[in-house]
This record gives structure tokens, C-alpha cells and sequence, in this order.
């Protein structure tokens, strides 16, 4: 019973990235849900797998490391990590992921790039900005990922790292309409970033359960989804 409440949950997630991307004259294939299985039961990822959720997030590593050991059979899975990353981390974490949604300063951008032979996966690396301003969050402010902008693309450049966007989280408190400007934001700095670097970031990471319709509609590229998709179910 617990795991048709998953399968309804998950269904009902898909119809409203589906119709907030139709609203904004999108398409829902543009839009790429990040199943969130933080502090989950391993069995409720493998359901989300056999449900066709291959994309699964983690915001803990050693999370991350645990669950990838206990699905290995699962092909199909692409892990993302999409909370903070220290770098003693890196070389256990780096053979596993797709994308990394928070790389979250230079000095671990520089970590990755001296690593990336670990990292058979990697697809795409996503910058954390803290366009909030929150003492509690990581990432770059909108002054400074621009004043280190030359310093980013050097480094990408030089190193050909695969770096696709930018992800943000609202401030906390806010709601569907009070975080969207913080999502108009990020779009802004992504093409400021863009213009002055050259580097194109088609990636923009942002939104999750309470808010992702309105990312969506700001132009949101993947959704990072947890309590919306585990509603009613309880842990044993």
C-alpha cells in the first residue's frame, strides 16, 4: 500500500511539472525531475526505478555511496548530488554521479578538475549560487560568481569540465510566488555569466516540492523533489 501511495505521488508530480511547463509554452521534456531519496529507505529508490524515475538525488554523500552499493544492479540509475560537497569527498563521490548540482566555490571546482579522471559518469556540473543571501546557505553571492567569472571559465576551459549551469534555493519561508523572483535572478546572472565568459549554461537547477512550478515557468531545466514524491508514507 505504502509503495502505490509512492507510484500515485510520483504520477501527480509528473502532471504538474507537465502542466506548469505547458503554461510558460514549454515542453514537459524540457524539464528533468531529480527524485530527492534523502534519508529514505533504499527500497523506496529502487520503487522510483521500476516506476522509470531513473534520476535520483542525494544531498548527503555518504548517503549516496550507501544506496549506489545497495542498487549496483540498477543500470539505469543516474545519481545526483545536490547538497554540499567537501572535498575529502570527492574520489568516492566522482565515479558516481551524473551531475552535481553544488559546486559551491572555486576551490572545489579546482578539486573536481584535478579529479575528473575519476569521473566516468559526470555529465554536468552545476554552480550553487546563494542568490537568498543566507548566512545558513553555500554558493557563491550574484557579486562574487561574477567577479570570479574569468577565474571560472580559465578553469573550465583549461580543464574541460563539463559545466552546464547554475542551481539555487529560495529562501526559506517562501512560497510558489514569493521565491520566483529568486529564480528570475539566477536566469539573469546564468546569461550575465554567459555574456561576459562565453560559456554556455543551459543548465538552471532550481525549484523543489513547494515551489518548482513557479522555476518552471522561470525557465527551471531540472527540479529537485522530495517531500512531494513521499507524502503520506511513513519510513520503517
Amino acid at each position: 500500500m505504502e509503495l502505490e501511495r509512492l507510484t500515485e505521488n510520483l504520477n501527480l508530480v509528473r502532471e504538474r511539472i507537465s502542466r506548469a511547463a505547458l503554461s510558460s509554452g514549454r515542453s514537459a521534456s524540457d524539464v528533468t525531475l531529480v527524485a530527492v531519496t534523502k534519508r529514505t529507505p533504499v527500497e523506496w529508490a529502487r520503487h522510483l526505478l521500476n516506476a522509470g524515475q531513473h534520476n535520483l538525488g542525494e544531498n548527503y554523500p555518504q548517503e549516496l555511496w550507501t544506496k549506489a552499493d545497495s542498487l549496483l544492479d540498477q543500470v539505469q540509475i543516474q545519481w545526483h548530488l545536490i547538497g554540499h560537497l567537501q572535498s575529502n569527498k570527492l574520489k568516492r563521490t566522482l565515479p558516481l554521479v551524473h551531475m552535481i548540482h553544488g559546486v559551491d566555490s572555486l576551490r572545489l571546482l579546482a578539486a573536481i578538475a584535478d579529479l575528473m579522471p575519476l569521473a566516468q559518469n559526470l555529465q554536468s556540473l552545476c554552480l550553487q549560487v546563494n542568490v537568498s543571501e543566507e548566512e545558513s546557505k553555500h554558493g557563491w553571492t550574484e557579486q562574487s560568481i561574477l567577479a570570479e567569472a574569468d577565474a571560472i571559465a580559465e578553469l573550465v576551459l583549461h580543464k574541460s569540465l563539463p559545466l552546464t549551469g547554475f542551481m539555487t534555493i529560495a529562501g526559506w519561508g517562501t512560497d510558489c510566488q514569493t521565491a520566483r523572483p529568486a529564480f528570475v535572478r539566477l536566469r539573469g546572472l546564468a546569461e550575465s555569466f554567459k555574456a561576459r565568459t562565453g560559456i554556455a549554461l543551459n543548465d538552471l537547477s532550481m525549484g523543489m516540492s513547494g515551489d518548482f512550478e513557479a522555476a518552471i515557468a522561470e525557465g527551471a531545466t531540472h527540479v529537485r523533489v522530495g517531500s512531494a514524491l513521499f507524502e503520506g508514507l511513513e519510513s520503517p
